[in-house]
């Protein structure tokens, strides 16, 4: 590993959070069906531990997308590519959609504004990590694991240039030398 990384939050922290999020996750659908919508690649592994905590009770299904506004930059372009669509209709479903980081909230809004036109019965944000300081655009957030101050994060997901995803933590990258 040539960048030195520093540990931010903690492998157990952040399944401790999930726990409480899949517990009201579980409390606001019962008796309804959610639809997650996880938005790739960075959601992936914090999709699949948080749906592992709400309630076997409740019918999950799944689906993806992506969108990129980073590319394999550290710092967002502005200019939001929807690059792979939903395989499954969504209109008259409780959506969950399921997002690593909400950053400046453009991404977020011009996902929302894409699904709202396909008829969903409900639409609720759920998202890893938020960063309020870069907020450009207020979007919607039901459900927060973690607010972050404005560093560049990796790990539990999340990479710099695809690299780092497998971390079990959620690190802030140093340069190396």
């Amino acid at each position: 590993m040539k960048d030195k990384i520093s540990v931010l939050i903690s492998e157990d922290k952040i399944q401790a959070r999930l726990k409480e999020m899949g517990k009201q996750i579980s409390e606001d659908y019962k008796g309804k069906r959610i639809h997650a919508l996880g938005i790739l690649k960075g959601c992936y592994v914090f999709m699949a531990d948080l749906l592992r905590y709400i309630d076997p009770s409740i019918e999950v299904s799944c689906d993806f997308l992506t969108i990129s506004s980073y590319g394999d930059q550290t710092k967002s372009s502005g200019v939001v590519k929807l690059l792979t669509d939903l395989t499954i209709p969504i209109d008259h479903k409780d959506i969950l959609v399921v997002e690593d980081i909400v950053d400046t909230g453009k991404t977020m809004k011009y996902l929302l504004d894409n699904l709202n036109t396909r008829s969903p019965k409900s639409v609720k944000v759920c998202t890893f990590l938020d960063k309020p300081s870069r907020r450009e655009v207020e979007v919607p957030t039901d459900y927060i694991g973690f607010e972050i101050p404005n560093q560049f994060v990796v790990g539990y997901g999340m990479d710099a240039a695809q690299i780092y995803r497998n971390l079990p933590y959620l690190g802030v990258m140093e340069e190396g030398e």
